[in-house]
């Protein structure tokens, strides 16, 4: 980022307009949604600002501008549609040390005004630096969509019952409290117009702490997907915006945590493909205890948690120990590895099999089952087998040699950095070496079935049919 994104305050405080028409007029009716005091500064006003000074609503001064003009703003606008003169202003302000905002000169501009969505007090800004102001439009309009046209209303009914809440409710207790208010009975209540009875549930709930929390801790296991930041699903990222506490492994886009509640605990546990800074068994142990402390847990795997993620060994620990758990899918770096390449894992009357196995097993690199008793027709994805590779190899031209194999590498899959292979199969150990592919790699060996005249004519006759 460029520009850093921050709310001003400005009850009470002094913003300054240069200018007196149309460019004027509309930073004014951005400023009047707040609590500033107006000051506009012009020779003559466009008869909406004179319309405003008559009602008291900016305070209009004809001149002349000097650096005192600035003095005290909390913020100032130059608009007055000229470029040479609004480079002028913008000298005189910078005298007086002030934060200026120079209308469609973003070199000029210490703040640059951004799209609004307003649910007062609920208040979203969007902005893209002054680069696009056309996209961050579009992007107000949907999320004009998104928003219920009265749910800065219950945030500001919420805002009046923080008090009580805090009064009356453990940190805990106030964010599960909350959470049922936004995302449960409370919000459809308000939206559906019955305000009143939106107001007893909350303050019924303050009162009894009865709201459908959940008393003790729980764990997510949270499949992360290949590490890209947009792969989460938005389950998943709910997931991380509730937790107090977030055990992760090797993210390889650090951007994933941000997705966290700021002030949720961060634990690295440091495994990686032969290197386990914390054992299997601390890390197990770890969830339990601090779901047992009343913690509501997120163990972030890569992947999918039940694609040779060990998700079974803490799911085995969590259901011997009581403790409520939920598995949160990801997307498998199978699929990601694929998608990466453009290509499908099945292929209609070629590929009608597809296997996800592994190279490597609890006592080393070893030659996986499905390889030996692979048909034509299949499809296998491969974790964890790069040091498996030369005994694939080897089995598969021993076994198959006068099959037609393709053979994809993809490490590092939907993540910057991503590398993509092709190779023949008697080539693939030396490709792997060549490219430096030691560890984290998808290996995906497809042995395509050869359709027979007869598939052909069928699949021809089928097309045409759908055709008329």
């Amino acid at each position: 980022m460029k520009t850093f994104p921050m709310f001003l305050q400005l009850a009470g405080r002094r913003v300054v307009i240069m200018g007196g028409g149309e460019q004027a007029a509309q930073k004014a009716r951005l400023i009047l949604k707040t609590d500033a005091e107006i000051s506009v500064w012009a020779p003559v006003l466009d008869p909406e600002l004179s319309g405003l000074a008559a009602e008291g609503r900016i305070t209009h001064h004809k001149g002349p501008v000097t650096p005192d003009s600035f003095a005290e703003s909390a913020l100032s606008f130059i608009a007055t549609g000229c470029p040479g003169l609004d480079m002028a202003l913008h000298a005189l302000a910078k005298e007086a040390g002030a934060l200026v905002n120079v209308v469609d000169q973003p070199q000029l501009c210490d703040a640059i005004t951004p799209s609004i969505v307003d649910r007062d007090p609920v208040v979203v800004a969007i902005g893209t630096e002054g680069t696009a102001p056309v996209l961050a439009r579009q992007i107000k309009t949907k999320v004009e969509g998104i928003l219920e046209p009265r749910l800065g209303d219950l945030a500001a009914l919420a805002g009046r019952m923080r008090g009580a809440a805090a009064a009356r409710l453990n940190p805990r207790a106030r964010r599960d409290l909350w959470r049922w208010v936004f995302n449960g009975r409370p919000r459809q209540t308000f939206t559906n117009g019955a305000e009143r009875q939106a107001a007893k549930l909350i303050k019924s709930a303050i009162e009894t702490g009865e709201f459908g929390a959940t008393k003790g801790g729980s764990v997510s296991l949270v499949g992360a997907g290949p590490g890209a930041k947009d792969l989460l699903t938005m389950r998943g990222v709910q997931r991380l915006q509730e937790a107090d506490v977030i055990y992760y492994d090797r993210l390889l886009d650090a951007e994933v945590l941000e997705l966290a509640r700021r002030d949720a605990e961060r634990i690295y546990v440091g495994k990686a493909p032969g290197c386990h800074s914390w054992p299997q068994e601390k890390i197990t142990q770890t969830l339990v205890t601090a779901a047992r402390n009343g913690r509501r847990v997120v163990r972030l795997k890569c992947g999918d948690p039940g694609v040779f993620g060990r998700c079974a060994e803490e799911v085995d620990a969590l259901k011997a120990n009581n403790i409520p758990f939920e598995i949160v899918p990801g997307v498998t770096a199978a699929c990601a590895a694929a998608a990466s390449l453009g290509e499908s894992l099945t292929e209609r009357g070629k590929i009608d099999t597809l296997v996800l196995t592994t190279g490597h097993r609890q006592d080393g690199y070893a030659l996986p089952a499905p390889i030996s008793n692979i048909r034509p027709g299949t499809c296998v994805a491969l974790y964890m087998a790069v040091g498996a590779a030369p005994r694939i190899v080897a089995h598969l031209k021993a076994n198959h040699p006068d099959a037609a194999f393709h053979v994809d590498v993809v490490a590092k899959a939907q993540r910057s950095g991503q590398v993509r292979l092709t190779c023949a199969l008697q080539d693939l150990p030396e490709t792997l070496v060549s490219n430096g592919i030691v560890g984290e790699a998808m290996l995906l060996i497809r042995w395509k079935r050869q359709q027979s005249t007869a598939d052909v004519l069928r699949l021809s006759k089928m097309s045409a049919c759908q055709r008329a």
